[in-house]
């Protein structure tokens, strides 16, 4: 046959049809309509209940004037409005802007009017930090406040969000998208150095996320996932489609507090959850010091710092099972994983945290995970030593920075996405981070990674918290200086911590100085290293 003849082969209506997460909730209202979809702490709900009421929020919402391409901004704990949302914002074609409940009035503000929203769905938690920010506005949203959970209101005001819910209707027909690349998300980056960056997701990238992240996680229609991750963050890191699309039970949580995590995982049955490091250690510490171990084991997917061994062999004793990831908000989260090989199984705690330090190999819908020369933009060896940057191109990328041309095309350089992460690469193929291409510390000439540092440094039994920067230095340029939190009722001094360091690794590495206290953090929960400079200039 010709390659014409093939070519003469075309889509339509029966072969071909736009990618979009919310084809998960049709089919899971379809298949298990009786099966409990949301566990929440004033409601459960069935998937035909969650449909419903996403069918009547989404009803509701075209009453109110929205539509296709308009912004709707979402400030919501881990509750079932949030995951309504999620799904009734996107069936009108609209874009869902959900903002970090950790963030102040003036960021509220500027995400507001830079993302256009035309209405406001706002926890009455929240009102305190809303309030002021509408106030900013010249012409501030509509606002729904959502007063079914407990929490501080504030100055807010607006329709309840449980009226709304009531005034729509629960068989509303909506249109799925056209075009698979239309908006889907809009969500802003922390800011540490200006004013956040909106990233745009696209309806492809959040279905093929949900897939991706579901066959990672080995995710079934009998798995219960604890929303120990913030909805907000990177669409949950795509988990809130991924539950839906495995059929799944979401079980939400409205704080971090260990007790009622622990309660919610032992009466829920809970297998699967997601989170940073600091909150893992939190289970961990209190777990530990209250002697509790799981009845079943349950699976935590870990962003951010590669967990030290003593971190693993507590988690493991408790009932945890750590799988490492890595991404961005531009990758919508998790873009690698570190697969778990057969031969691991035999290896002792240390070497096993060795190699769970790595970022791994891509997911599913990332077709190129790579570290690339600096240089040359070449790839590469791999000897686990030359030190290149991250580079990613796949299904999961952003479509870009919202107003922003420059930006994206910096970061789409040469076709790839830049990550600003710098790694190597070993002979097996895993990727390994080494440090932020701006944290990186050259003293003397020498390169050393900060990552390296604090590894070694969380290694400590009294360390809770680290972050290493560069401190200005007569003779050598620059020196490494580390900043430490101790864990409760721990005692340790400079010394002995810069011993700790210089036992374990080259001493010109080592730390030169230790700083101890609280470490400042972004909204995100991540460690303020531009702030850590400043103290140090």
């Amino acid at each position: 046959m010709a390659a014409q003849d093939y070519n003469r082969l075309e889509r339509n209506a029966a072969n071909h049809s736009a990618l979009t997460p919310l084809s998960f909730l049709r089919r899971s209202a379809a298949i298990y309509p009786d099966k409990t979809a949301v566990i929440d702490s004033d409601m459960t709900l069935t998937y035909r209940a969650f449909d419903e009421r996403c069918r009547r929020l989404a009803s509701a919402l075209a009453d109110r004037g929205v539509g296709t391409g308009d912004t709707v901004a979402v400030i919501c704990r881990n509750t079932h409005e949030m995951l309504e949302a999620r799904y009734a914002i996107p069936m009108l074609g609209a874009v869902m802007n959900p903002i970090n409940t950790r963030l102040d009035a003036a960021t509220i503000g500027f995400i507001l009017e830079h993302g256009d929203a035309k209405l406001l769905i706002c926890d009455h938690a929240f009102g305190v930090e809303a309030g002021p920010a509408l106030e900013r506005l010249e012409t501030p949203p509509d606002t729904v406040v959502i007063n079914s959970h407990a929490g501080a209101t504030g100055e807010l005001y607006g329709e309840p969000y449980e009226d709304l819910i009531e005034d729509g209707d629960a068989a509303f027909e909506w249109d799925k998208i056209a075009d698979e690349w239309d908006a889907l998300t809009l969500l802003y980056t922390s800011g540490t150095t200006g004013d956040p960056k909106g990233v745009v997701y696209h309806h492809r990238g959040g279905y093929l996320a949900a897939m991706s992240n579901a066959m990672a996680f080995n995710m079934t229609a009998d798995s219960v996932y604890l929303w120990t991750l913030p909805m907000f963050h990177c669409d949950g890191w795509g988990y809130v489609w991924s539950v839906t699309a495995a059929g799944a039970t979401h079980v939400c949580l409205d704080r971090i507090d260990a007790e009622l995590i622990h309660e919610r995982i032992e009466a829920h049955g809970v297998t699967h959850m997601c989170g940073a490091p600091i909150v893992l250690n939190t289970l961990i510490s209190d777990f530990d010091a209250r002697g509790i171990t799981l009845s079943s084991a349950a699976t935590y997917a870990l962003g951010g710092a590669a967990p030290p061994a003593a971190v693993i062999r507590k988690a493991k004793e408790i009932g945890f099972d750590i799988t490492h990831l890595y991404g961005l908000t531009e990758t919508y989260g998790p873009s690698a994983l570190c697969v778990w090989q057969p031969e691991w199984a035999g290896l002792d705690v240390d070497a096993l945290a060795s190699r769970m330090a790595r970022q791994g190999v891509a997911n599913f819908a990332i077709d190129d995970f790579t570290v690339l020369s600096v240089e040359d933009g070449t790839p590469v060896p791999f000897d686990g030593e030359t030190i290149g940057e991250i580079c990613i191109r796949g299904n999961t990328v952003m479509k870009g920075y919202l107003k922003n041309p420059s930006k994206t095309d910096e970061s789409f350089a040469d076709g790839w996405f830049h990550s600003g992460d710098l790694a190597v690469t070993h002979p097996d193929g895993y990727i390994e981070i080494k440090d932020r291409a701006k944290d990186i510390i050259i003293s003397g000439g020498e390169n050393i990674s900060s990552l390296e540092i604090e590894d070694v440094l969380y290694g400590h039994e009294a360390v809770a918290e680290a972050a290493v920067v560069a401190r200005p230095d007569e003779k050598w340029g620059e020196v490494p200086c580390a900043f430490i939190t101790l864990r409760s009722g721990q005692h340790v001094g400079e010394d002995e911590i810069i011993a700790w360091c210089r036992d374990r690794m080259a001493h010109f590495k080592a730390p030169k100085k230790i700083v101890f206290g609280e470490l400042p953090k972004t909204a995100t929960g991540k460690i303020r290293k531009n702030v850590l400079r400043e103290q140090l200039d």
